[in-house]
């Protein structure tokens, strides 16, 4: 029997109520990333249809924008790392399997529920900047995107996932 969406199962434990729908959508796309990917063919996770980016590349950035929205929201600047890891979204790498992706992204997933714990209702609406640029937002805004960040990826995912499944000659 199909399980409820996360936004159908009640509240996530301990998660305050405005992170509440961020927190849903990340168990929501972690979820579904994992039905999709853990018998998703190796040999196609980089494979492109027209110029449309990889699912390997969707899964990657994934994980990769999750890191640092989290990243702002803390107040804190992106590290070397990042910026590497960034910079290597999409490129096909034999390190990058399936099952390493999905992990890497429940990882990403477990620390920002961790980090929604943390947050009282003052926190919501600290200003937080983004970027070299500095663009302004706030905890809320951050928050909010990497979930709606996070669905807009699945989907693009899921549907070149299932053109390559479904057409094996790609």
């Amino acid at each position: 029997m199909p399980q409820e969406e996360y936004w159908l199962s009640g509240p996530v434990p301990d998660i305050p109520v405005l992170a509440q729908p961020a927190a849903h959508a990340l168990l929501q796309t972690q979820r579904e990333l994992k039905e999709i990917l853990l018998d998703f063919p190796k040999d196609k996770l980089w494979k492109k249809i027209g110029e449309r980016a990889s699912v390997g590349f969707h899964a990657q950035h994934l994980t990769g924008v999750l890191d640092r929205l989290l990243t702002y929201a803390q107040e804190k600047s992106l590290t070397e790392e990042q910026f590497l890891y960034l910079k290597s979204e999409g490129e096909a790498n034999e390190k990058y399997s399936p099952e390493v992706l999905v992990e890497n992204f429940e990882q990403k997933v477990t620390e920002a529920l961790a980090y929604f714990k943390t947050l009282t209702e003052a926190h919501f609406t600290a200003p937080r900047f983004v970027g070299r640029k500095r663009l302004a937002t706030n905890v809320l805004g951050l928050i909010f995107h990497a979930a709606e960040h996070s669905q807009r990826h699945l989907g693009q995912l899921l549907v070149t996932a299932s053109i390559l499944i479904e057409k094996p000659e790609l």
